[in-house]
C-alpha cells in the first residue's frame, strides 16, 4: 500500500507540475484551431501535437475536474510559455485570435492581395482571382469591371483560414455599409449638370484618391477632372498610367515617356474618357469630393513638390507650373 500510495503522490506530484509551471514545446508562435463540438480528448490532443501543452491525458483530466466549463472553438494563437491552467482557461473565456488586417485608403486590390500574402493571411493570388470577378460588386453596381474600387478600406479582423473570396465579400460588403455616408445618390450630376452612373462616380472618387492626399484640395481635384471630362480633353492622370503597368504586369517605377503612350483602356493619356473602372479603393472623403466637387475654372493641376499641388485655367498656366515643379525637385537634389 505504501509503494501505491508513493506512486500515486508521484503522479499526482507530475500532474500539479504540468498544470502550474508553463511550457512551450515550439519555436515560433502557433495558431491552433479548435473545431466546433470538439470533445475534450481532441481539444488535448491538438494542444499536445502544437506543442501548447504537455500532455494531453492530464489535460483531459484538468478538464473533467471541471465539468462546468465549455472549452470554445475557434483559432488561438499561442507565442511564449503558458501554463497549462492558463491555456485551459484562455479556451474557457474564448479569447480567439484573428488576423488585423489595415487597408489603407488608396491601396489596389494588388496591394491588398500582396500584404495578405506578406502578413501571411490569405494567398494574394487567389485574392486576385475573387476580386477579378465583379460578380458580388453588381449587387449594388452592374456596370462593375472588377471588385476595384468596391474593396472598402478599413481595419478587417480576419479568423485564421478565412478563404480569400471570404475577405474579398467582407470587403465589398463594408463598402455597400458605407455607401450610404458618401454622398452618392441616384440621379446625381455633375457641375456641368450631366448625370453621373454610380460607376463613373466611383472611377472619379479613386482618382481624386490617388491623385492628392490633401483634404482640401480633393473637391479641387474633382472639379478639375469633371470640367476635363465636359471639355472632352483627356484626363491625363498619372495613376491610371501606373494602373494600367500593373494590370498588364509591367514592372513598376517611376513613369517614362513610353509609359504615358503603353497601351491600355486605363491609360487616360491615350484615351479620352474615363478608365473602364476605379484604379484603387477610395475612402470616404474621396468619395464625398467626387460627390460634391468645388465649381473651379481649372483645367490642369501639377504637383508642387511639397505634398500639394498648382492649378491651371489653361495650357501656358500649365507649362508655368511645371517649370515650377521642375526648378523645386533640382533645388531638392542640390540641398541633399
Amino acid at each position: 500500500m505504501r509503494w501505491l500510495a508513493l506512486g500515486a503522490l508521484a503522479v499526482l506530484t507530475l500532474m500539479v507540475f504540468d498544470i502550474v509551471v508553463p511550457y512551450a514545446g515550439f519555436r515560433h508562435p502557433v495558431v491552433v484551431e479548435i473545431p466546433e463540438r470538439s470533445n475534450r480528448w481532441s481539444i488535448a490532443e491538438r494542444l499536445a501535437r502544437a506543442g501548447v501543452v504537455r500532455n494531453a491525458p492530464v489535460f483531459t483530466a484538468w478538464a473533467l475536474v471541471h465539468p462546468g466549463v465549455t472549452l470554445k472553438a475557434g483559432a488561438y494563437r499561442f507565442a511564449g510559455a503558458q501554463s497549462l491552467s492558463a491555456v485551459f482557461h484562455r479556451l474557457a473565456e474564448g479569447r480567439t485570435f484573428a488576423y488585423s488586417l489595415v487597408v489603407p485608403e488608396g491601396f489596389d486590390r494588388f496591394d491588398i492581395a500582396h500584404q495578405l500574402s506578406r502578413e501571411h493571411i490569405a494567398s494574394g493570388q487567389a485574392f486576385l482571382a475573387a476580386t477579378a470577378n465583379p460578380a458580388l460588386a453588381r449587387r449594388v453596381d452592374p456596370e462593375a469591371v472588377s471588385l476595384e474600387g468596391y474593396l472598402f478600406p478599413a481595419t478587417y479582423s480576419i479568423a485564421p483560414g478565412t478563404s480569400a473570396e471570404a475577405i474579398a465579400a467582407m470587403m465589398v460588403r463594408r463598402f455597400r455599409q458605407a455607401l450610404p455616408h458618401s454622398g452618392w445618390r441616384p440621379g446625381l450630376r455633375d457641375p456641368h449638370g450631366q448625370p453621373i452612373s454610380l460607376h463613373e462616380w466611383l472611377t472619379i472618387a479613386s482618382l481624386v484618391e490617388k491623385e492628392t492626399a490633401v483634404p482640401s484640395e480633393r473637391p479641387v481635384i474633382a472639379g478639375v477632372f469633371y470640367n476635363r471630362l465636359d471639355g472632352h480633353l483627356p484626363l491625363q492622370s498619372d495613376p491610371t498610367v501606373i494602373y494600367a503597368d500593373e494590370m498588364a504586369g509591367r514592372p513598376g517605377g517611376p513613369l517614362t515617356t513610353a509609359d504615358l503612350h503603353f497601351v491600355s483602356p486605363y491609360n487616360t493619356y491615350t484615351h479620352i474618357g474615363l478608365p473602364p473602372g476605379p484604379i484603387a479603393n477610395p475612402g470616404l472623403a474621396a468619395m464625398r469630393a467626387a460627390s460634391h466637387p468645388a465649381t473651379t475654372p481649372y483645367l490642369y493641376f501639377v504637383s508642387n513638390g511639397h505634398g500639394g499641388h498648382r492649378f491651371a485655367r489653361t495650357l501656358a498656366g500649365q507649362d508655368r507650373n511645371v517649370r515650377l515643379y521642375l526648378r523645386t525637385l533640382a533645388a531638392n537634389k542640390g540641398g541633399r
